[in-house]
C-alpha cells in the first residue's frame, strides 16, 4: 500500500521515517529546554548528561595539561572553575588563543579533538565552576 501525492507514489515507510525523525526532534528540543537558562549541563549529584560527561572526557584529554586536573589550574595557566567566562569569549578563546603578557595558549580551531566539542567542554567547566559537579570522573545520567 503506498499514499497518493500528485502523480508520485509515497512509500508508509518514507512516512513513518518522517513522523519518527519529527518525534525524535521534539524529544531533543524538550531535553535542551529543560535545562536552566544558561545552563549548558544537566548535574544530579555526581551523575551527568552525555554532553557534560564528554566535556569532562575532551578536558581531560587536551586541556587539563595546562589548566589541571577539573579546570582547577596548575602552574602553567589559571584555573577556570574560579572564573570562567560566558560562552561566546570561551568559544573565541579556544579557537582563536589567548596572549595575556608572557603567557600564550595557542587556538585549537583545528584541532578535531577540541574545536566540534567546546561547547561540551564549557558544559563540563560551567557545572565545575557552579558547583553542581565536584572533582574526578563523573558518571553519565540514564538516558
Amino acid at each position: 500500500m503506498s499514499l497518493q501525492h500528485g502523480r508520485e507514489t509515497m512509500s508508509p515507510w518514507f512516512v513513518l521515517a518522517v513522523v519518527v525523525f519529527t518525534v525524535a526532534a521534539g524529544f531533543a528540543a524538550s531535553s535542551q529546554a529543560e535545562l536552566a537558562p544558561g545552563k549548558f549541563y544537566e548535574a544530579v549529584g555526581n551523575k551527568v548528561d552525555a554532553r557534560t560527561y564528554n566535556g569532562f572526557r575532551r578536558y581531560h584529554g587536551s586541556c587539563n595539561h595546562c589548566h589541571g586536573p577539573d579546570g582547577m589550574g596548575s602552574t602553567f595557566a589559571s584555573a577556570l572553575v574560579d572564573r570562567l567566562p560566558g560562552i561566546e569569549i570561551f568559544r573565541r578563546n579556544v579557537r582563536d588563543g589567548v596572549r595575556s603578557g608572557a603567557s600564550v595558549m595557542k587556538g585549537f580551531a583545528d584541532d578535531p579533538n577540541v574545536a566540534p566539542y567546546i561547547d561540551d567542554i564549557y558544559a563540563y567547566l560551567q557545572a565545575r565552576a557552579d558547583g553542581a559537579l565536584g572533582r574526578g570522573r563523573p558518571e553519565r545520567l540514564e538516558n
